[in-house]
């Protein structure tokens, strides 16, 4: 079951049709939004919205990795990385499960 991937564009537009501003102060909601959020994350911190998921950086330390090809050992290098995490609310909903309670 292959879904519709949303867009910015897409965004703006479901702002635009349910709360009632003009489509570039939407446009603008949107970009303002991801933009707060893209930054919190930068600086490392977690970014929690209610009944939706957690979106969180995690840091991964130095590793060996092998070349699939070759066989051969290669460091990987420290690095931080983004994970998502669905809130118990969230779950409940892809799963169909409408008793869910609140988070």
């Amino acid at each position: 079951m292959a879904g519709k991937t949303v867009t910015r564009a897409d965004l703006s537009e479901a702002v635009y049709q349910r709360v009632g501003l003009s489509r570039t102060e939407s446009a603008q909601l949107v970009e303002s939004v991801l933009g707060e959020i893209c930054e919190t994350l930068e600086q490392g911190e977690t970014v929690k919205l209610s009944s939706f998921g957690s979106f969180v950086v995690r840091e991964k330390g130095e590793r060996i990795g092998r070349n699939p090809k070759t066989g051969v050992e290669v460091p990987i290098e420290p690095r931080r990385v983004m994970v998502f995490k669905p809130s118990n609310v969230m779950k409940a909903r892809i799963n169909g499960d409408n008793d869910s309670e609140g988070e």
